[in-house]
Parts: C-alpha cells; sequence; structure tokens
C-alpha cells in the first residue's frame, strides 16, 4: 500500500562507536572504589561490615526464599499488575487525547494533568483510604478466593502474592497503575502525532473509517516508536512500586525497612536491597536495548 510505505534518508544505522578511554578510565575508577568500600569501608566508616548476616533474609537453611526475595517477588507481581493497569488507562487516554471530539480531549487531557501532578504517595494515601473499601467490596477477591478450591488458592498465590493481603495487594496495584497510566497516555499521544499527516489523508481517500485509518495504519507505525519509552516506564513502574510500602505492602522496600529495624544493618541491608533493583532494572534496560535495536534492523 502506498500509504505505508516511508522513505529513509539513512541506509543504515549508527553503531556505538569505539570505546572511549575516557570510558575506561571511569569504569577502572568506579571498580576500584566499590572494592576500596568493600575491603576498608569498615576502617573509613568506623564500623565493621556485618555481610553475612544477611544471607538468611536472601536465602533460609530450610531452601526457601528469605525475606527480601520474597519481597522481591511481591515487587514484580505488583509491576505486572500495576503495568497491565497503566497500559489500559494510557491507551485509552492517549486515544482519547488525539480523538476528534473535544468532551474526549478534555476527559483525557483531565486525568492525565491530575495524575502528572499529584506526588504519587499522596494518590496511594487517596486511593487506600478513600477507594480501598470502594474497591475491595467492587472486585471483592479476597472474600471470592475464600473458598475457592485449592488449585485456584494455589494459582492466586502465584500471581497475587499472600491471599489475606489481596485487597491491599489489589488497591496498589490500581493505584499504582492508574499513576503509571498517566505516563503511558502522553507516549501513545506522542506515538500517534509523530505520524505525517499524509497517512491520515491517504488512508481516508481509499474510504477507510477514521478508527481503520487508526487501527490498521497509524497505529502499526506509532508502535515502533513508542516501544522504547514503554520500556523505559516499566522500569520507572518497577522503581515507582517502592512507594506502596507506606500501607504496609510487604515489597522489597518494606521488607528491607523491616529488617533494618530487627539487624539495624541499616548500610548492609540498603546496598542489599538497591542491588537487587539494579539486577532487575537493568536486566529490564538490556532487554529494551535490544528490542530497540531489532526493531532499528
Amino acid at each position: 500500500m502506498i500509504f505505508c510505505a516511508q522513505t529513509r534518508t539513512g541506509t543504515r544505522s549508527k553503531g556505538r562507536g569505539p570505546v572511549h578511554p575516557l570510558d575506561i578510565f571511569l569504569a577502572v575508577l568506579l571498580l576500584c572504589v566499590a572494592l576500596f568500600f568493600y575491603v576498608s569501608g569498615a576502617e573509613f566508616f568506623g564500623r565493621e561490615w556485618r555481610w553475612d548476616a544477611l544471607s538468611v533474609y536472601i536465602w533460609r537453611g530450610s531452601g526457601r526464599p528469605g525475606l527480601l526475595l520474597e519481597g522481591l517477588a511481591t515487587t514484580l507481581r505488583l509491576t505486572f499488575w500495576a503495568t497491565l493497569w497503566a497500559i489500559g488507562f494510557g491507551v485509552l487516554a492517549g486515544l482519547a487525547r488525539t480523538s476528534s471530539s473535544l468532551y474526549l480531549r478534555l476527559m483525557g487531557g483531565t486525568y492525565v494533568e491530575l495524575c502528572r501532578n499529584i506526588p504519587p504517595l499522596v494518590l496511594v494515601f487517596l486511593c487506600y483510604f478513600f477507594l480501598g473499601d470502594q474497591l475491595a467490596a467492587l472486585f471483592s477477591l479476597q472474600d471470592a478466593l475464600r473458598d475457592a478450591p485449592h488449585l485456584l488458592r494455589q494459582i492466586a498465590q502465584i500471581c497475587m502474592g499472600r491471599l489475606d493481603q489481596l485487597d491491599a495487594f489489589s488497591t496498589a496495584a490500581f493505584t499504582l497503575g492508574l499513576y503509571e497510566g498517566s505516563y503511558v497516555a502522553e507516549i501513545v499521544r506522542g506515538g500517534i502525532e509523530s505520524i505525517e499527516r499524509g497517512q491520515w489523508d491517504a488512508g481516508q481517500a481509499l474510504g477507510f473509517s477514521r478508527l481503520r485509518v487508526l487501527w490498521l495504519i497509524v497505529l502499526p507505525q506509532a508502535l515502533r516508536s513508542m516501544i522504547p519509552p514503554l520500556a523505559g516506564q516499566l522500569i520507572s513502574t518497577i522503581k515507582d512500586s517502592a512507594i506502596v510500602s507506606v500501607i504496609s505492602i510487604q515489597e522489597l522496600t518494606f521488607q528491607g525497612m523491616q529488617i533494618m529495624a530487627t539487624t539495624y544493618l541499616t548500610f548492609e541491608v540498603w546496598t542489599c536491597v538497591a542491588a537487587l533493583y539494579f539486577v532487575v532494572t537493568f536486566s529490564c534496560s538490556l532487554a529494551a536495548s535490544a528490542l530497540e535495536r531489532r526493531l532499528e534492523r
């Protein structure tokens, strides 16, 4: 089809280029600093490291994951469900913001501006204390699973964690998805508006309705430009999930606070928590970079 064809000014994408000596120097310098704090950091801070005390909180002797890994699993579950909510809210709001209807544009803009200009911590408190009971009554997952078959309860526990905290977990995932969805909406809007007007005109000249032009012509092209920022938003969702620790969701940050209050190993605990977050987010970043290079090819 003529309207799907796009010319390319460049024949191939730019490579990363050779490694600069300054990059090597900075990498070696950071490695030396890390080794210094690991070997001599105890003398520098005037205290003795107790890294071995954290082993039981990572993996128990009974072969079960410790509190930190359990918190990390809760973080991943929370991120998964919040991402689903965010994609749903974001796509609807993004399409509304690019609609020809003034009412839909106002509705989408109101949602985006409200969620993006309210601190996420305040939004968590608003949804938890004022919408939590209504959401629990609407979904009633905790009550529905109380008398469910054992297999269904096991599946729900794998997907959502502890069943006795299911209502609070659902509220936290909904709130986080509501907040992240406002940023996804802007990504969707930007991706749609990046497509040239001629694509719309060509589709309508062939007799397509606006909805069919959007679904068959515009969105497939816009998706390529939306995937990298959407991957970045997923990484932000992982980091922003730490906010819900204030409503006692037992994710990674909450477990870190509990362990710190018990052991008083402030530096060791938060270093371990930061390392776990880094491993997850950096892995997602590498996957997003690989996906972006594949799309460029």
